[in-house]
């Protein structure tokens, strides 16, 4: 067990990382905002942890710290900027929004390292850090899936115009969604680039993200389990399909097209639904009863009817 851990430890730790890059998307989607934005934020949080940590040797939870706090403040910054945008124009807004940071990063000289990037970001981040972050972040967005809270999210992403009829703040919703989007990316992009010691612009391209959408769609865009889910598969997915040489993106493609056509609502989705489908069988086949409440209404209506029968007799 050891010697596997140690012989993927790169793999590991890339499936923590991608699961916080998916979680970037896939909280703006929960509240029906089609945004990529988290992918720049990606790319803004390895800079600004490289930096900090490359030119002031900064500790690396201090880095990522900052470095979360700078998106995050961008992320509500551009939320204002695209506030009246929504649907496809929303997307290439992000999109643009993307590019945007990787140029920068490009062009951004001795301070980025130009196209070359930054290298020697040394830290003392480990991987049970890295773990340790996102069991923290799993669970904080797991308190959103229940109760009143996931009932707002639900009615702003189902029905906005009703939900602001209902008093729910829609707009402030969807700022936040950017504020969490931009601070999930950063986390994510800063402990890559302290964990690989190194950052450059070709990083931050379309391919992250078709990476993190892909992610978001196989495994489900409803909870973090289904991130969670997109990010094992996209990570280890690669790897095990290496053996098929040149065919390699043609059996990727197909894998994503099969699962999109059949499983619209995502691996947890589909297993969620075989699950209520069996629950719902085990029901119907055994004896109903009936709940506490009717069988009180019942019992007191029988103890009546019996009642009048006896005062009949009498």
């Amino acid at each position: 067990m050891i010697g596997w851990y140690e012989a993927n430890i790169v793999l590991i730790e890339a499936t923590f990382l991608n699961f916080l890059l998916a979680l970037s998307i896939q909280v703006p989607l929960r509240v029906g905002v089609f945004s990529f934005a988290g992918v720049g934020s990606y790319g803004l949080g390895a800079y600004t942890a490289a930096i900090l940590t490359i030119r002031y040797d900064v500790p690396a939870f201090v880095a990522i710290g900052a470095a979360v706090v700078f998106a995050s403040v961008v992320g509500y910054l551009f939320s204002l900027i695209v506030a009246r945008l929504n649907g496809l124009y929303l997307a290439m807004a992000t999109i643009a929004f993307v590019l945007i940071i990787s140029v920068l990063a490009t062009n951004g000289g001795e301070l980025t390292g130009g196209a070359n990037g930054l290298y020697g970001a040394l830290s003392d981040l480990t991987t049970g850090g890295v773990v340790a972050v996102c069991v923290v972040v799993a669970f904080l967005l797991a308190l959103t899936e229940r109760g009143p809270l996931r009932r707002r999210i639900e009615a702003v992403r189902e029905d906005p115009e009703l939900s602001m009829s209902m008093g729910i703040g829609v707009v402030t919703v969807r700022q936040l969604a950017f504020t969490v989007s931009g601070a999930l990316g950063a986390c994510a992009g800063a402990m890559n680039a302290l964990l690989r010691t190194t950052v450059s612009p070709e990083e931050i391209n379309f391919h992250l993200i078709v990476l993190a959408l892909t992610m978001v769609i196989i495994g489900g865009s409803r909870s973090w389990m289904g991130a969670f889910i997109g990010a094992v598969i996209f990570t280890w997915l690669p790897s095990m399909l290496a053996t098929t040489g040149r065919w390699q993106d043609v059996v990727y493609g197909l894998i994503i097209i099969l699962a999109a056509i059949f499983m619209p609502t995502g691996l947890l989705g589909l297993v969620q639904s075989l699950y209520q489908k069996l629950r719902g069988r085990s029901r119907t086949a055994a004896p109903a009863e009936p709940p506490a409440e009717e069988a009180v209404e019942e019992r007191a209506m029988l103890q009546a009817l019996s009642g009048e029968s006896k005062e009949g007799v009498r």
